[in-house]
C-alpha cells in the first residue's frame, strides 16, 4: 500500500499536517509493507526539509498512491480520481458551501472518509483537533481579556514558534484578585482549555462555592451540563433524558453570568438544547461577564454574544447588548468577544503532532491491517463505485444526485 500526505490547498492556507516527519518515519518502521510519500508544500509550518531529514520521500505526483491523507477540504481540481481520501470535508451536515465538493468525490469515484465521522462502536469520536482548540482558545481568552480591560498585552499565538513559547507569555497576565472564570465543556475542547488554566496555576473551585464565595485570588470553575441545565418540571437532571429530550430542560447559566468576569465556552451544543444565555440576559442589570471566549463558536446559537465568527487575523470584536450587533473591540458598554473558528491553526506544529499521534495509533492500523469493527466504513460518505454509502443516502439531493 502506498500512502500520500497531500498539500493543503484551501484558502486561506492551513499550516497543519496530518502526520509530522517523525510520525511518518515511525509509520514506515512500524508498517514495513507500506510506502509513504509527502507532497511538497510552501504553506506548512513544518518544512519539506524536515521531512527529507526524517528520511521521508517527497513527490509532487501522488497519482500512484492508494490512500491520501489531508486536513481540510481538498480543492475540487486537486482531487485525484479513484482514490481513498481522509480529510475534514464539512459535508455531512449539508453545509451548502461544500455540496460541489461532495458531488466531485462522487463523479471522480473517490471514497471520502471524514475524520469527524470516525467513531468507536459506542459512538465516541476517535480523532480531532479539539484539544488544541481549547488550548489556543483559552490563551486567546486571556489575550482578549487584557485588551478589553487595557491591563496587559499578549502576542498572537500564531506568531509563537510553539506552545512552549505561547505559554511563556502567560506570565504577563495580570488579574484582579476577585476575578472569576467559568469554563464549560468536559470533552476534548474543555479539557484542552483546562490545561492552560492549570498551567497558569489558577485555583479551581466547586461550582456551588464559586457562586457563594469570594476567594481573594483569581479562581475558575469547570462546569458540566448538570451545573447549568435543569428539568423544567422539578429542577432535576438526568443525562440520558437530557440527550433524548432537551426541550424539557432550561438553562440556569445566568446564576454564573452574575458571578463571572471571563467566560470560556468549550462545550458541545446539540440542536434543541437550551441556550446558555440570550440577548435579553446580557441586558440583565446584574450581568457581570465582560469577555466571552466562544471556542465552540455556534453562530446565533447558545452563546448569544457570538453573532459571527472572528478570524486569526482579527480575533476580537465587541458585542453591543443594546443594538445586539458586532461593534469595534473596546466600544464603551460592549462585551469583548473572541470567536475564532479555526483555533488549532494558530499552533500548527503542536496541533499537528497531537492529531498525528492519534492518527498513527488508531486510524492508520485500520487502513493497513484491517477494520474488523467497520469503523472506516461507517465514516465513508462515498464509495469507490461513485455512489453514496448507505448511511449517507440522505445526502443525495444535496450532492445533486436527484434523477441520476
Amino acid at each position: 500500500m502506498r500512502i500520500g500526505i497531500i498539500r493543503e490547498g484551501k484558502v486561506p492556507p492551513d499550516q497543519r499536517v496530518p502526520l509530522t516527519p517523525k510520525q511518518c518515519a515511525t509509520a514506515l518502521e512500524r508498517f514495513p509493507y507500506i510506502e509513504l510519500v509527502v507532497q511538497p508544500s510552501e504553506v506548512r509550518r513544518i518544512t519539506d526539509a524536515e521531512y527529507t531529514e526524517a528520511g521521508v520521500e517527497l513527490s509532487e505526483d501522488l497519482s500512484d498512491c492508494d490512500v491520501l491523507f489531508g486536513v481540510k477540504e481538498v480543492p475540487i481540481e486537486a482531487l485525484i480520481p479513484n482514490k481513498t481520501y481522509f480529510f475534514f470535508s464539512h459535508t455531512y451536515k449539508l453545509q451548502p458551501y461544500n455540496a460541489k465538493l461532495l458531488k466531485a468525490c462522487l463523479d471522480k469515484r473517490i471514497r471520502l472518509i471524514d475524520y469527524e465521522l470516525l467513531k468507536r462502536p459506542g459512538g465516541r469520536r476517535i480523532i480531532g483537533f479539539g484539544r488544541y482548540a481549547g488550548v489556543v482558545g483559552t490563551y486567546n481568552a486571556f489575550r482578549t481579556y487584557g485588551t478589553q480591560h487595557g491591563t496587559y498585552e499578549l502576542p498572537r499565538a500564531i506568531d509563537c514558534e510553539d506552545r512552549a513559547e505561547m505559554e511563556s507569555h502567560l506570565s504577563k497576565v495580570k488579574l484582579d484578585p476577585v476575578t472569576k472564570i467559568a469554563l464549560t465543556g468536559k470533552g476534548r475542547v474543555g479539557n484542552g482549555a483546562r490545561e492552560i488554566l492549570e498551567a497558569m496555576r489558577i485555583r479551581e473551585v466547586h461550582p456551588i462555592d464559586y457562586l457563594r464565595e469570594d476567594f481573594g485570588e483569581p479562581v475558575f470553575t469547570h462546569l458540566d451540563l448538570e451545573d447549568y441545565n435543569r428539568r423544567k418540571s422539578d429542577g432535576g437532571f438526568d443525562f440520558e433524558e437530557f440527550c433524548d429530550d432537551p426541550l424539557e430542560y432550561e438553562s440556569t447559566f445566568m446564576a454564573f453570568a452574575r458571578s463571572t468576569d471571563l467566560f470560556i465556552a468549550g462545550h458541545f451544543w446539540a440542536e434543541g438544547s437550551p441556550f446558555l444565555f440570550t440577548r435579553d440576559d446580557i441586558r440583565d442589570e446584574d450581568w457581570r461577564i465582560s469577555v466571552v471566549a466562544d471556542i465552540s463558536c455556534d453562530i446565533d446559537g447558545p452563546v448569544a454574544s457570538t453573532v459571527e465568527p472572528s478570524t486569526i487575523a482579527d480575533p476580537m470584536y465587541g458585542y453591543d447588548p443594546i443594538a445586539e450587533q458586532r461593534v469595534p473591540m473596546g466600544t464603551p458598554g460592549s462585551l469583548g468577544v473572541m470567536a475564532v473558528d479555526s483555533l488549532p491553526c494558530e499552533l500548527p506544529r503542536d496541533a499537528s503532532a497531537d492529531f498525528g499521534a492519534t492518527l498513527l495509533e488508531q486510524v492508520i492500523p485500520l487502513v493497513v491491517e484491517g477494520d474488523a469493527q467497520g469503523i472506516l466504513d461507517r465514516a465513508s460518505e462515498t464509495k469507490l463505485d461513485g455512489t453514496l454509502n448507505a448511511p449517507f443516502a440522505y445526502l443525495a439531493e444535496y450532492a445533486g444526485l436527484t434523477g441520476r
